[in-house]
């Protein structure tokens, strides 16, 4: 019974020899990390990212972030992986996020991806789809479109 006491003693005592104090540096303590749960909504997607990010992270690295997950995932439509292709946008707010603007400023934690549309359609395209007649048909309609 004794060697067994002294056995487990000794095992508790080279554990607790073993375990090393964590030391903390002052900048360790002074420096916050706030970490935030947000939410992507993808334009075309079936569902949302949900991911953390910190409050410092850029706009450009949330929306690298977000490629690279959607990528990740094997969601469709295929977006590509160049993140100034995109726009993200606050959901409460009315304009977008500049690129190198602070995720965590924003005040929200909603965002809504928007892939850029570079591609305008031209001036005389558009002014025959509008002034053209359709016959009321669907059918028409799409004729007109596809011209």
């Amino acid at each position: 019974m004794e060697a067994k006491k002294n056995m487990t003693k000794s095992v508790s005592m080279r554990l607790s020899l073993t375990r090393k104090k964590k030391k903390y540096d002052e900048r360790d303590v002074n420096v916050k990390n706030n970490r935030l749960l947000i939410t992507v909504n993808v334009a075309g997607s079936s569902g949302p990212l949900r991911f953390v990010v910190n409050d410092d992270d850029k706009v450009s690295t949330v929306i690298d972030s977000s490629l690279k997950m959607y990528a990740r995932g094997g969601r469709l439509p295929i977006l590509g992986s160049d993140f100034k292709k995109f726009i993200l946008y606050a959901s409460d707010a009315g304009s977008a996020l500049n690129l190198s603007e602070e995720i965590g400023s924003c005040g929200g934690r909603n965002f809504v991806l928007y892939k850029k549309n570079n591609d305008q359609v031209p001036e005389a395209r558009s002014s025959r789809m509008i002034t053209r007649q359709h016959s009321g048909r669907w059918k028409a309609c799409i004729v007109c479109i596809a011209q």
